[in-house]
């Protein structure tokens, strides 16, 4: 039976802050991403979750493949979803990781193209498999599902273009500075000595957000806790200080 419900999306408004972990500035991301069943009615919601059917993925495992046939979305209801980029060498560049009341899956949804990028769970999660063809039949029923999926793949668009900008005009230290406080703003939990970034990220992770080597990574971190900006606890980050990280981000330093 399917433990999706109506009441699944009464929670859904406070965590729209926190869908989804993106490389992208605070401009391009004020605007949302609104959960996608803001607006339905609990009816709605019901025979939308009955249409579909629920998936569960272990971490590391996918969700998706870059290159394989599309076949709808996946609304994400538990843990975390890592979208990314794999060029022909290998090299990859992470664009976003979804919170659950997030679709992933685009930018086709209905069923016409093949995945551009892949979709892998960053940690045990659970996801909402609605096919291309269902999605087409509900979207005609119900509005409120067609202004979702329009206003999701938006606020997608402004991000993945804001992504390649930073990509384009920032230096490596400065998207370095600008994802440790982004990171900080989300699981940031103040602690003696600092404010402890709590969630696992490994330098691999951090250098796939970045589109920078794990290496470059490493090196950089050792520069930062040397001087007393940061030190790692664990799989985890604690900052220190977060004053330099800040002018770092802004480019107001000569380090490259």
């Amino acid at each position: 039976m399917n433990n999706w419900s109506a009441s699944t999306n009464l929670g859904w408004a406070d965590q729209a802050r926190f869908g989804a972990m993106l490389m992208p500035d605070e401009k391009a991301r004020a605007s949302g991403p609104a959960p996608l069943f803001q607006g339905l009615s609990d009816a709605e919601i019901e025979e939308l979750v009955s249409a579909g059917k629920r998936k569960v993925f272990y971490r590391g495992a996918q969700v998706f493949g870059q290159g394989s046939p599309q076949d709808g979305i996946y609304l994400v209801e538990t843990g975390r979803i890592r979208v990314f980029y794999a060029g022909p060498s290998g090299r990859e560049i992470t664009l976003a990781y979804w919170h659950p009341g997030n679709f992933v899956g685009g930018p086709d949804v209905f069923s016409n193209g093949v995945h551009v990028w892949s979709g892998v769970a960053a940690i045990n999660s659970s996801v909402l498999h609605l096919p291309g063809s269902v999605l087409r039949q509900m979207i005609v029923k119900i509005p409120a599902l067609a202004i979702g999926i329009i206003e999701g793949l938006s606020f997608k668009g402004r991000c993945y273009s804001s992504l390649a900008q930073m990509l384009g005009t920032r230096s490596p230290t400065e998207r370095f500075a600008h994802l440790l406080l982004h990171l900080l703003e989300i699981y940031g939990v103040e602690e003696r000595g600092g404010t402890l970034i709590a969630a696992p990220f490994t330098h691999a992770d951090l250098a796939h957000m970045m589109g920078v080597t794990r290496q470059w990574v490493t090196t950089t971190f050792k520069h930062l806790a040397e001087e007393g900006v940061l030190e790692a606890q664990g799989t985890n980050i604690l900052i220190k200080d977060a004053a330099p990280l800040a002018t770092l981000r802004d480019g107001k330093s000569k380090k490259t």
